[in-house]
């Protein structure tokens, strides 16, 4: 039996999601575009959302986790007066709310109200798990099971008026696990009424920005070493690369002060490693294969 060819192809592609594509849609095509199986995203984003995607090849697929941690920017539009079974304007209408025209103060410290710390109960058109299904695929049951809240971080929520007094531009800075369309849909609540999202657009993912982001077709393949351009960085001898090759421990040098992960890169610029502190040691989390 003739040998599996190993891969050579590793790096990061920053998609610019079109509508109508799941994430795994992106990740099916990217495997036949690149002839790489391992292909994985960082987050998903809805199929009728559009923007920014992270998604790794190769050896950069061990390095997804520190994506998916990082803070994400979204854009939307929230239609105040009525509800929908998913949240946004994909789905059917379950209610319609005679609110009045939202009042400019009430609408902005409603959304303060919804920022810091803060629980949210994850929708049924979500990825979750509940009893070893995902939610979704019991929504398209016409299932609605019992979901426990789950506690996110809401950095912003910035709101404004549109020409459609019932229709509010939004801008929200958040992290990993935050459901926008709950944002709106609590929003329309906490004001008397109901509310659902529309046209959401994912405009950065942490000092990733829609500015880099590119169609599917034509995303270039970036290094590896970029998965972790937003960590701290520190950079080894050949001494100490040895060391962090075979996974060793590390004592941190004289004046690094950096906490979390940290990327180890070699004395010829590549990324060797993540590494984590724990007092004065440099622990490893992931030690990359040489390329």
């Amino acid at each position: 039996m003739a040998r599996r060819r190993p891969s050579v192809v590793h790096g990061l592609v920053v998609v610019d999601k079109e509508p109508g594509l799941t994430s795994h849609d992106v990740v099916a095509r990217l495997r036949r575009r690149l002839g790489e199986r391992r292909v994985g995203h960082s987050g998903t984003l809805d199929p009728d959302a559009t923007g920014v995607l992270l998604v790794g090849v190769g050896r950069a697929t061990r390095l997804l986790r520190f994506l998916t941690a990082l803070p994400k920017t979204y854009t939307t539009e929230i239609v105040f007066g009525s509800t929908t079974d998913t949240l946004d304007d994909s789905g059917r209408v379950t209610a319609t709310f005679d609110m009045g025209v939202p009042d400019v103060r009430a609408v902005a410290e409603a959304a303060a109200s919804l920022t810091g710390s803060i629980e949210q109960i994850p929708p049924m058109v979500s990825a979750v798990r509940v009893e070893g299904r995902r939610l979704h695929e019991m929504a398209r049951e016409g299932l609605e099971v019992e979901r426990r809240a789950r506690p996110v971080e809401v950095h912003r929520f910035d709101v404004e008026p549109t020409s459609d007094p019932m229709v509010w531009r939004a801008e929200v800075e958040c992290g990993s696990g935050t459901y926008v369309r709950v944002l709106g849909a609590d929003l329309g609540e906490r004001l008397g009424g109901g509310a659902h999202i529309r046209r959401l657009r994912r405009t950065a993912i942490g000092s990733f920005g829609e500015d880099e982001a590119a169609p599917l077709e034509v995303a270039p393949l970036l290094p590896v070493e970029e998965l972790m351009r937003d960590y701290p960085r520190l950079e080894v001898g050949t001494d100490v690369a040895t060391d962090v090759g075979h996974g060793r421990s590390v004592a941190v040098p004289g004046g690094f002060d950096a906490a979390g992960p940290v990327g180890i890169f070699g004395p010829h610029g590549g990324l060797l490693a993540v590494y984590e502190r724990d007092g004065d040691t440099l622990r490893p989390v992931v030690v990359l294969a040489p390329a």
